[in-house]
């Protein structure tokens, strides 16, 4: 691994903002800042002076959630771990102006298709490019490409939204923060009307498959859980997003983290093995990652009727089980993947940034539940 735009911001919830050190998320949000390029930030620097790749539709998106929700750290005093820092004036437009080239460059359009359609949603992807999280390519094979409007793309753009739209508010920007809030309520409208299945109780995967309106892909992936409480704007109602985490519990929750795709579903591979071809084609059909158990326990919480004793049962049930991990693979650390059969080996990296940030920023959701 180089620098990823996309692990980085993810992994700096819990390893900076979740322990309070705003000094090094400053550094990492302002380097970043400066390399915003029409609308997008780079998914992954190369090594050798070649050109940054600028292909992900989630990593830009993630910045502007991070980036604010740093902005409300600092505000906080003290910090989480009883630090005092500040961010300056030029330092916070710095940041403000980055998220504004996001979202501008993501509403009026930008490369590989990104672009604001006229539901409010975003529309991402074309051939032979991987552009969410799910990410593996052999060749020119694109193991799951979900061209189209994935699920959780939409959560994190009406999430990046939402915290504009309430900094913008806060700082007497009533004119911006109506202009983002119209867009907001019509995504808000058309996600609930578009991804929910009242066959399955569940959400699709991705619509408009391909760029084929009104086509859609069921197949029972984990991105669903960040519109049903893994980000900090829920996007369902109460009784949706407790229906969705159940049957994410239910279907993709592993002690190691949770499945990429449900045993049920058709391609469903349980284990991460063989050749560099095998064990690529198997990366997100069936692996679990262990990242995931953040945004999931945050929605299952949320869902439960008792914050504070649903808060004891997830440390028991879910959160146990990874940092008895943390004596089988990395010490200390939590791995990267792990089989999606049981016994759930740990496969991959063993020191994963995110993976380990999003166990530790779990104890920031303890706090406040």
């Amino acid at each position: 691994f180089t620098d990823w735009g996309r692990d980085t911001f993810i992994a700096l919830r819990g390893l900076c903002l979740a322990t309070g050190r705003l000094d090094i998320a400053k550094s990492i949000l302002l380097s970043w800042a400066g390399m915003v390029s029409d609308g997008m930030l780079p998914n992954r620097f190369t090594d050798h002076g070649k050109a940054p790749e600028f292909n992900a539709v989630d990593a830009s998106l993630w910045f502007v959630i991070v980036a604010h929700e740093f902005l409300a750290a600092t505000a906080c005093s003290p910090s989480p771990c009883g630090l005092v820092d500040s961010i300056t004036p030029v330092e916070e437009a710095i940041l403000r102006y980055a998220v504004e080239q996001i979202l501008n460059g993501y509403a009026n359009g930008t490369r590989f298709g990104f672009r604001l359609d006229d539901d409010g949603l975003i529309a991402a992807g074309q051939p032979r490019v991987q552009l969410t999280w799910m990410d593996s390519k052999v060749g020119d094979w694109v193991v799951t490409p979900r061209i189209g409007k994935p699920v959780e793309i939409q959560a994190l753009w009406l999430n990046a939204l939402w915290h504009d739209i309430n900094w913008s508010r806060q700082h007497g920007q009533a004119g911006r923060a109506a202009h983002w809030d119209a867009i907001l309520q019509r995504g808000l409208t058309s996600f609930n009307d578009r991804f929910w299945s009242d066959a399955t109780g569940t959400l699709f995967d991705v619509v408009d498959v391909d760029h084929q309106p009104g086509s859609v892909d069921a197949k029972f992936r984990p991105n669903q859980i960040f519109a049903a409480g893994g980000l900090p704007l829920t996007l369902l109602s109460p009784d949706r997003s407790k229906r969705v985490v159940d049957a994410v519990a239910e279907k993709l929750w592993t002690p190691l983290g949770l499945r990429s795709l449900a045993p049920d579903s058709a391609g469903y591979i349980g284990r991460y093995s063989g050749s560099v071809w095998q064990r690529d084609a198997s990366y997100h059909q069936g692996t679990a990652w262990a990242w995931l158990i953040g945004p999931f326990v945050e929605a299952w919480i949320k869902t439960r009727d008792d914050p504070s004793a649903a808060w004891r049962e997830a440390q028991q049930r879910f959160i146990e089980p990874l940092l008895a991990h943390r004596y089988q693979a990395g010490l200390g650390h939590v791995s990267e993947i792990a089989d999606g059969d049981e016994p759930q080996i740990p496969r991959g990296c063993p020191f994963q940034a995110w993976s380990l940030g999003e166990l530790l920023r779990l104890s920031q959701v303890a706090r406040s539940s």
